[in-house]
């Protein structure tokens, strides 16, 4: 499995092919988006790792060029703590999935399976956590006896949130995953929340003050 990493940190692009190369991996890494742009045209790779900060050309706009000529390789986003608008900014131009600095190398590691899995086409139709399941094609949500049929937006929001159960998701980025950038998403997305607390129980979704939604802990 070929990689392409895309990192100008030497200790970090360092660290990261060697455990990543340790676990089987064939990884090569290019230190700014210009030679990372020349070795995607020149090479077929199996994922991208991309750092959003980049001298020259930086990850969003090399990103950006990726899309535009139509070539859907999987990426996954480095991104700092800060970086929130960016990282909605990347999924909504394409981005696969991002990891946060400091991150973890197993945590890595994951994230480049579930992509992958996910790339290689709908073998795994439903999602779940805890006595929660929601099947991706008939949008039919089950909790314990509760079940119910989502709307298309709502099964879109709890696809998003049980992508990464137990973490909080941002405002912005929920309205990346469910809507895009239509203008009225904001009040939109409340709507859409209070409808599935309706619907499953009202302690599924817990709001973070300031911080965004998560699918708290179940049973």
């Amino acid at each position: 499995m070929k990689l392409l990493l895309v990192e100008d940190d030497e200790m970090i692009a360092e660290a990261v092919s060697t455990a990543l190369g340790d676990a089987g991996y064939d990884v090569q890494v290019a230190r700014d988006g210009d030679s990372a742009n020349s070795a995607l045209r020149e090479h077929a790779y199996q994922m991208v790792l991309l750092d959003i900060t980049l001298p020259r050309v930086d990850g969003l706009s090399l990103l950006r060029l990726l899309r535009l000529r139509e070539d859907w390789v999987p990426v996954i986003l480095i991104t700092a703590r800060h970086e929130v608008v960016h990282r909605a900014e990347g999924l909504d131009l394409g981005a696969d999935d991002y990891v946060v600095k400091p991150f973890d190398i197993v945590e890595l590691a994951a994230r480049i399976r579930a992509v992958l899995r996910r790339h290689r086409g709908p073998a795994v139709r439903q999602l779940g956590y805890g006595s929660l399941r929601l099947d991706l094609e008939s949008r039919e949500a089950t909790r314990g006896e509760r079940r119910a049929v989502l709307t298309a937006h709502e099964a879109a929001l709890m696809q998003a949130l049980l992508a990464r159960p137990g973490e909080v998701l941002s405002r912005k980025e929920l309205q990346v995953r469910v809507y895009g950038k239509e203008a009225d998403a904001r009040s939109s997305l409340d709507v859409l929340i209070h409808g599935i607390r309706r619907k499953l129980g009202a302690d599924l979704i817990r709001n973070v003050r300031g911080a965004g939604w998560m699918i708290d802990e179940l049973g």
